[in-house]
This record gives C-alpha cells, structure tokens and sequence, in this order.
C-alpha cells in the first residue's frame, strides 16, 4: 500500500492538471490544432474539435476516443462570422462550462502588394487569422468569467514579428493577433483570465508542405538555432504549459516557439 500523499505534492500535481476542463480548440482537424486537442484530452481535458474540415474534426474525436479520451467535433468555417455564437454557445451547453480556448485556425495565402487577388487574400486572410479570433473569445466570454482556471492561447506567427516577400496579408493578421493578444490581457485580466500569444517559426504541417527543399533549407537548416523544423507536439506542449493552473499568473506574454529564428542574426 502506497503512503498518503503529501497535501503540498498533491497541491502542485492538481496545478499541473487540467482533468476536466473543457477545451476550444479551433483550426483542430490538422496540424497544431490537431496535436493541441490531442493532447489536451490526453491530459484529461474535455475538447471541443472545431475545423471546417467536418470529416477532418471527426477523425480527431475517433481518434482521441480511441485512446480513452472525450471530444466532440464542431464542423464551423470561420469565415462566417454569425455562426460562431451558436456553435461557442453550443459547445458550453453541452458541457456545462468552458475554461480554455485556444485560437489556433489560420490560413496562409500568398500575393504581393500589386497582385490583383490582393483584396480577396487580406479579406479572407484577415478574417480567419484575426477577426475570428475575437469573435470566439467574445463569445465564450460569459462562460470564461465563471472558470476556476480560465485560459486564452491566441496561436500567431514569427511572420507577426517580422515578415516575408508576398505574405503581407499574414503578416498584418499574425502581427494582430501579438497586439490582440496583449490588449485580452489587460481588459480582461481583472475577471482572472489569462491570455497569452505563441508565435511558432517554421512547423512541420499542412501550411509548410508546399515549401521547396531550398525554402526548407533556408527556414529550417539555416535560420533555425537549433537547425531543423519544428513538430506540431512541440508547440501543443507550450498551449498546454500556458493552460496550466501553475500559469496562473503568466498573462501578455508572446512567445516564441521557432526554433532560436528570431533569435539569429546570422
């Protein structure tokens, strides 16, 4: 028989859990958003999947109750703006409550100043990697207020920080969510709800398939410290650390997760 727990051991395990806590995780069906709702039901959190890739979001929830854990899928393109309440609203009832929402849907498009599609790219750019973001906050707002832990994680960009030939769109969008990020922090700070910015540097995911093997060397070999590119687990275990109890009192703060990319002048 295992001697009683220590109350000061079993008051820091509870600050490193999350059991029970329900979970938004958007942009969930791929890449990060999949390994942040993964990982989060691993850890015994309740996630709610939501992507525009309905199939997609579903395969995640099969797969996350295939290991023991509890999801349920929200097939929702971000795009439309008035269906977000409904399905934010939706997802509470369902469960009760929410507690952690991590913005993490984007998309990354492609197009220089003069191009002529530039229009329809900042539009759809802008209102999925940033207009949407508010919107899921807002409107999980209410139900945030009465979490015991309650927690923001806005997914943003090293193209927030700097910028790239052709992905100004992005970057303005990834560059709002940093100062997005900052002001949730202040104004919401006195309801004791955190908000706090990753920017990851080059991931191995769906956006950067595309890359030639010359783009992988020059993101990845030679601007990376560490000299490689990162997983999605990587930067799903930096969300999860974020909406730790413990982290109750890191809020603001936008960090990195790239590798040592900003960090190297040459």
């Amino acid at each position: 028989m295992s001697a009683p727990q220590d109350p000061a051991v079993a008051a820091m395990l509870a600050d490193r859990a999350i059991t029970g806590s329900v979970a938004i995780v958007t942009g969930a069906a791929h890449g990060m958003g999949k390994a942040t709702a993964e990982l989060f039901a691993a850890m015994g959190a309740i996630v709610a999947v939501i992507d525009r890739d309905g199939p997609g979001a579903e395969a995640v929830v099969a797969e996350i109750e295939s290991r023991g854990g509890t999801a349920a899928s929200w097939a929702l393109d971000l795009a439309k703006r008035d269906e977000i309440p409904g399905v934010i609203e939706a997802i509470a009832q369902r469960f009760g409550r929410l507690d952690i929402v991590v913005n993490n849907a984007g998309i990354g498009r492609f197009a220089r100043l003069d191009d002529p599609r530039y229009e329809d790219v900042w539009d759809l750019t802008i209102a999925i990697n940033l207009a949407a973001y508010q919107r899921v906050v807002r409107a999980a707002l209410p139900w945030l207020k009465q979490a015991p832990e309650p927690r923001i994680v806005n997914i943003a960009s090293v193209e927030g920080l700097g910028a790239s030939v052709e992905l100004s769109a992005y970057s303005a969008s990834k560059g709002g969510v940093v100062a997005l990020t900052r002001a949730m922090a202040v104004e919401l700070g006195p309801d004791r709800i955190t908000a706090n910015c990753l920017c990851p540097g080059p991931i191995e995911t769906d956006l950067t398939k595309f890359f030639t093997p010359e783009m992988r060397d020059n993101f990845g070999r030679r601007r990376t410290a560490l000299g490689r590119f990162g997983l999605a687990i990587e930067v799903a275990q930096m969300s999860l650390n974020l909406c730790l109890p413990a982290s109750r009192y890191v809020t603001g703060a936008i960090i990195p997760v790239d590798g040592g990319l900003m960090a190297r002048n040459s």
